[in-house]
């Protein structure tokens, strides 16, 4: 069974923080679904991980075209990636569900410190899966480095 890692952003946007959360992902070997909710926000951050990190290229695709079953990063708007993934990031308060996180080896939600509705799903979210039986912890980033401030067990 995985767990569920929630990502509070409070002093990066997401562009900075996907690609350093997508190579832990990788280095490890996971094939990761990055879920979405709008087509033009997961174009922006198909175009952003073309450009970086500066560190090295990330291998990845937008979901829809001709290789998706190879891709080892798939960026999608929806459950079921073609690309068989291991891990999915969840951003922009796409839907995760506990099957999801007993099925994964990591469900990531990662979500903007800045934006109330944001958090508050983040919070609805936390508590259905953690309600549901699925291990979960919280990340910030508040103090200008990632730190672990609350876990629920599974």
């Amino acid at each position: 069974m995985g767990a569920a890692y929630f990502y509070h952003l409070t002093t990066q946007p997401l562009e900075r923080v996907l690609p350093m959360l997508l190579g832990k992902a990788r280095e490890v070997g996971w094939r990761i679904e990055v879920r979405g909710v709008d087509g033009a926000r997961m174009q922006a951050l198909d175009a952003a991980l073309w450009l970086g990190p500066e560190e090295g290229f990330l291998p990845h695709g937008l979901d829809g075209g001709p290789h998706d079953a190879d891709q080892p990063v798939l960026l999608t708007m929806g459950e079921g990636a073609a690309n068989a993934p291991t891990c999915v990031m969840s951003v922009d308060g796409a839907a995760v569900s506990p099957e999801e996180v007993q099925a994964m080896e990591r469900v990531c939600v990662i979500f903007d410190g800045h934006d109330g509705a944001a958090l508050q799903q983040a919070r609805d979210q936390w508590k259905a899966l953690t309600q549901a039986g699925c291990p979960a912890q919280y990340w910030s980033q508040e103090s200008g480095r990632w730190e672990m401030k609350a876990e629920a067990g599974g």
